[in-house]
């Protein structure tokens, strides 16, 4: 089973053909492909440098727009009654990856 590290969003995701995850807002409308940093194929390892030559993930956007966990920051200066909260929900993309070629 093929698999692949890939960055968006500023973090690094480990995928498999078929699976599903949930990444930081992409703007493509159907299809994104991205260059793995790191490609697993079975006892086979390759390892880019930045990326892997020749090689690509395909991934099928299927829905745009999600959103995230409610992240909250809280702001607090004891005796002094001062106190906010604050909370922020991250807009994300769902892609299903079809293809690590």
């Amino acid at each position: 089973m093929k698999k692949a590290v890939i960055s968006t969003g500023g973090k690094q995701y480990l995928v498999a053909e078929g699976q599903e995850i949930d990444v930081e807002l992409v703007g493509a409308e159907k299809t994104v492909s991205f260059e793995p940093l790191l490609v697993l194929d079975g006892e086979k390892v390759s390892i880019g440098t930045p990326a892997v030559a020749g090689s690509k993930v395909d991934a099928d956007v299927i829905e745009q727009n999600i959103k995230a966990d409610k992240v909250i920051a809280i702001r607090y200066k004891a005796k002094k009654r001062v106190h906010k909260r604050r909370g922020h929900r991250q807009s994300q993309s769902r892609l299903k990856i079809t293809k690590i070629s």
